[in-house]
């Protein structure tokens, strides 16, 4: 959304999440299928995650999202489609945090669940979590053609991390899509980083 907004066309919101999802894969795939184990495992300092545990953390965070969005569209009785999503006040103030600045700069820092960090977790970190992740991004693009026959206003879901509140699936998914291209933006910034091994 290159606009404050609150309230969108549907069509532009799903335009907004595949146009994002797949500069994500594109991305992937020119810088980072084919790091060694040595750029992977770099890390600028022992507090910062590297390369391989960026995608551990986003891979698990698909995982759980992959599914409940799935599941959502295949059991909702809103099944109506419409023209307009309007945000919630609480989906909007979610996602905006969560979006990068217009220079691609973290506009807010936010603490990672426990089960998605990577550093407490250290067991989602496996070796082929990059192409994993790579993977279930173009899942994620079937799965955002799928939900175009629902309501994505009507539709909710809760969040992984709040068992609480649910949250229109438009709003969740705006969530995600900029949660993903967040942490891609801190593997670039990895790559950028002087002390990068070449």
């Amino acid at each position: 959304m290159r606009q404050k907004i609150k309230k969108m066309t549907t069509g532009l919101l799903f335009n907004e999440l595949e146009k994002i999802t797949n500069e994500n894969i594109q991305t992937i795939e020119e810088k980072f299928t084919q790091l060694s184990n040595e750029q992977l495992d770099w890390k600028p300092r022992q507090d910062y995650w590297n390369i391989r545990e960026v995608f551990a953390h986003l891979y698990e965070f698909a995982k759980y999202y992959h599914s409940t969005f799935s599941k959502k569209i295949d059991t909702t009785r809103f099944v109506e489609p419409t023209e307009n999503f309007v945000s919630s006040p609480l989906g909007k103030s979610m996602w905006s945090a969560m979006k990068l600045g217009n220079a691609k700069n973290v506009k807010r820092k936010m603490k990672s669940h426990k089960l998605y960090n990577p550093t407490i977790v250290p067991s989602i970190v496996t070796e082929t979590v990059v192409h994993d992740f790579l993977t279930s991004q173009r899942e994620l693009l079937k799965i955002i053609n799928r939900a175009k026959g629902i309501n994505i206003r009507k539709a909710k879901i809760k969040l992984a991390n709040n068992n609480v509140i649910k949250f229109r699936i438009g709003d969740a998914f705006l969530y995600v899509i900029y949660h993903n291209q967040r942490h891609i933006q801190q593997a670039i910034n990895l790559l950028q980083h002087s002390k990068f091994p070449r």
